[in-house]
């Protein structure tokens, strides 16, 4: 990593805003008490794709005490996975790897609890259930973290944190009313470049920031019509617990690839701008139109797009999407503009920021990253948001960009949460922060199913122009299903 700048830095420093504090509103600590040393007992709800690294992870911190998934097979590979893994570790020379051994051997033991609904799982098991890790498709992360938090368990939910605007603001109400910890599972604001880049940002070593670009090279599937006809439904998977909430439909394989399909996911801009866009949406406070709303002159924020085509029933090939911010506190007006697959304009962006990349990284860098774009120069940071330089080179030799130096370290995101459900700080993705995220970034996705710009109001979660945009923050549910 090329070390990164303090030339001209103290001159520049009070640039934009006085001393860096926390990024966002702290929420009501969780009032459940825990003896010292007392391990919480956590259910992990979706344990394939993604949720396998928690089935890896949590037992090594925590008492995983429930496994819940819509597919019996995903729930024996977990077993498995716990067997291979013990096997393996069991005379590793690391300690740690030694521990997690004898902790996943003692799950085979006194295997947890098995269940294909967390709806019976969070009534059978009550109170021995302490916190609930969600790490399922888009649909139901929403109507999983919801039950968990009106059951009173603290929550963890992976990104994107729902799939519409009413969800998440949904779930930051329940989270305030219940006061439970919770948190969000965008990794990289644990990082400590993460941390340092917004340190440098809110210090004003840019300068005055007014554009933000957010790109992504993968572009969505773009599908003309829905997947024809019936096939049969694998052995262990319970289709109509995976469809949850959606509209019931027969089963067919594609329907399960969910960011091919609006009803099941979120696109790029819930699968990879969740991270991406994250850095720019907390060290430019741009969250304060939703929690200090008296901050800003002007509170509505405008979105517009441009796309491949209009197209309702799956994401666009390529899209553009541009929110307008007003000034909030000390900040100047903003836009962030997303651009995603194979845009006009995308290799102008990108081209020139990746042009002195390392061969090894030339395509980490040119698949994500955000540039954040200032008077006195700017931050490159890939994907995640976990690693960043300042631009021009040259320029800031000397800055350290590795750790922050004022705001607290991480302990990762997992170690954060948990940490928070003892009554510590909050998480710095706990709900009341990722809810305000996930609204923005779903503001795009219903950007591009209108041929028009949107108006939209965050503290009222209204779309002022074209009000009939509004029936788009929100999908029916299926009968059975609640938020």
């Amino acid at each position: 990593m090329r070390p990164c700048s303090r030339r001209r830095f103290l001159r520049l420093t009070s640039a934009v805003t006085g001393a860096v504090g926390l990024p966002m509103l702290v929420p009501a600590r969780a009032v459940h008490g825990y003896q010292a040393g007392e391990k919480l007992r956590v259910a992990l709800v979706g344990v394939g794709g993604r949720g396998r690294w928690f089935v890896e992870t949590i037992p090594r911190m925590e008492e995983v005490v429930a496994l819940c998934d819509v597919n019996e097979v995903r729930i024996d590979e977990a077993f498995r996975l716990w067997e291979e893994l013990a096997s393996r570790w069991e005379n590793s020379p690391q300690p740690g790897e030694r521990q997690a051994a004898g902790n996943y051997r003692r799950l085979l033991k006194n295997r947890p609890q098995t269940f294909v609904d967390f709806r019976q799982m969070l009534e059978e098991m009550g109170e021995k259930i302490d916190a609930v890790v969600v790490a399922t498709p888009d649909h139901t992360h929403a109507v999983a973290s919801a039950a968990a938090i009106r059951a009173g368990k603290h929550v963890f939910c992976e990104k994107p944190l729902t799939r519409t605007v009413y969800e998440s603001r949904t779930l930051r109400e329940l989270a305030r009313k219940h006061k439970v910890a919770t948190a969000m599972g965008n990794q990289g604001t644990y990082s400590g470049p993460f941390r340092r880049a917004l340190e440098l940002i809110r210090e004003g070593t840019l300068g005055q920031i007014r554009q933000v670009y957010v790109w992504n090279d993968g572009g969505g599937a773009d599908r003309d019509a829905p997947p024809e006809g019936e096939m049969p439904i694998p052995k262990g998977l319970h289709w109509d617990l995976w469809l949850g909430p959606a509209a019931w439909r027969p089963f067919h394989p594609q329907w399960m690839q969910r960011n091919s399909w609006r009803d099941f996911g979120t696109g790029q801009l819930g699968n990879w701008a969740s991270h991406t866009a994250n850095l720019a949406f907390m060290a430019l406070e741009v969250f304060r139109l939703w929690t200090d709303p008296e901050s800003a002159k002007k509170r509505t924020i405008r979105v517009r797009a441009e796309c491949s085509r209009i197209n309702r029933l799956s994401f666009p090939r390529w899209e553009k999407v541009w929110w307008e911010i007003p000034a909030r506190g000390n900040w100047p007006p903003i836009t962030i503009e997303w651009i995603n697959g194979p845009a006009p304009g995308f290799k102008e962006l990108v081209e020139p920021v990746i042009a002195d990349a390392p061969e090894k990284q030339r395509n980490l860098w040119h698949f994500a990253g955000t540039l954040i774009v200032g008077t006195e120069g700017s931050i490159h940071t890939t994907g995640h948001n976990a690693w960043f330089r300042l631009l021009p080179v040259g320029r800031f030799e000397g800055v350290q960009c590795d750790r922050p130096e004022k705001v607290p370290s991480s302990r990762g995101p997992e170690a954060d949460w948990f940490a928070a459900c003892r009554g510590g700080p909050a998480a710095w993705s706990h709900f009341d922060y990722a809810s305000a995220l996930n609204e923005f970034l779903m503001l795009g996705n219903i950007a591009t199913q209108i041929p028009e710009p949107i108006e939209y109001d965050p503290v009222e979660m209204k779309i002022l122009s074209p009000a009939e945009a509004n029936n788009l923050l929100h999908s029916p549910y299926r009968e059975g299903w609640i938020l």
